[in-house]
């Protein structure tokens, strides 16, 4: 069994992301790293060289900036330069890591084990994770119907297929037509730390890539979020991870006096609906297989 590991980066050093802790989170597990990588004005490749390991390849690539917004299919850049990367993949796998999302360690031994039992189940195309959304500190993360709590990061190599977004794969049926893929659970949790950059960071990462998604940029402001949705984190971050994440004490807070909107109600009454149907109601992007 091969398996590859694959994402797209660009000024990811600039804009906050634990890239070099990312990639090296699963390179223990993977024969191939694959980074497709952006024009960067930063360290970014710097930082990839420094990981000083030859499984890791640079693919040095270009970003349509004058690329509409105004489509179905807004972000459609980060799903070409996703798919640059995954179509450069070599193995039977292809295990994707956003620049900002680490594997625990001791997860490592479960997911080489499922793909080793899953490989010749044609039945299953990918392999999707438990998300631990990160919010505020390291102590504090997200529990939502708003927030997406499990994804695809894994997919098999030897079928049609493609990323048309930054965040999911399509298979392809025939030329015309595609799906969501058909996955199975990886065992295993993506630590997501996008959202414990900097206020600085985040501005500079919104007036970097609004472009690629609307004509307005969307500003984003720590702790403008419903207090329900902050959760206390208790566990340990994967050690690769552990020296980049900033110094916090207890529990992040959101800003005092926010009024909640219309639809912090509506997820707070699906919380409830999950909470006694014992249901999950975040969007999937994956068919659920056995």
């Amino acid at each position: 069994m091969k398996v590859s590991g694959f994402t797209f980066l660009r000024n990811a050093e600039k804009l906050g992301y634990p890239f070099a802790e990312s990639i090296r989170s699963i390179l223990p597990i993977v024969d191939e790293f694959i980074v497709a990588l952006g024009p960067s004005e930063d360290e970014t490749e710097r930082k990839i060289l420094e990981i000083g390991d030859s499984k890791i390849r640079i693919l040095h690539t270009q970003w349509n900036e004058r690329i509409r917004n105004d489509l179905n299919i807004k972000g459609f850049i980060y799903g070409q330069q996703k798919s640059i990367a995954l179509f450069n993949c070599t193995g039977d796998w292809a295990f994707y890591l956003e620049g900002d999302e680490v594997v625990h360690e001791e997860d490592l031994p479960k997911i080489q084990e499922v793909m080793r039992q899953q490989l010749d189940n044609r039945k299953v195309e990918a392999l999707y994770f438990e998300y631990i959304h990160f919010y505020g500190n390291k102590n504090t993360y997200v529990w939502s119907p708003s927030w997406y709590r499990t994804a695809p990061r894994i997919v098999r190599n030897n079928i049609a297929v493609w990323a048309p977004k930054g965040l999911f794969f399509i298979v392809m049926e025939n030329k015309r037509k595609g799906r969501y893929p058909k996955a199975a659970s990886a065992g295993a949790r993506i630590f997501h730390y996008g959202n414990i950059r900097t206020q600085e960071q985040w501005d500079l990462k919104t007036q970097a890539v609004y472009k690629f998604w609307s004509d307005v940029p969307k500003p984003f402001t720590y702790g403008n979020t419903d207090p329900q949705n902050l959760k206390p984190f208790i566990g340990t971050h994967p050690r690769v991870v552990q020296a980049w994440l900033p110094p916090a004490d207890g529990l992040f807070q959101a800003l005092p006096g926010r009024k909640l909107t219309f639809a912090d109600r509506r997820h707070r009454l699906m919380a409830r609906f999950e909470k006694w149907f014992g249901v999950d109601l975040t969007h999937k992007h994956y068919t659920r297989v056995a």
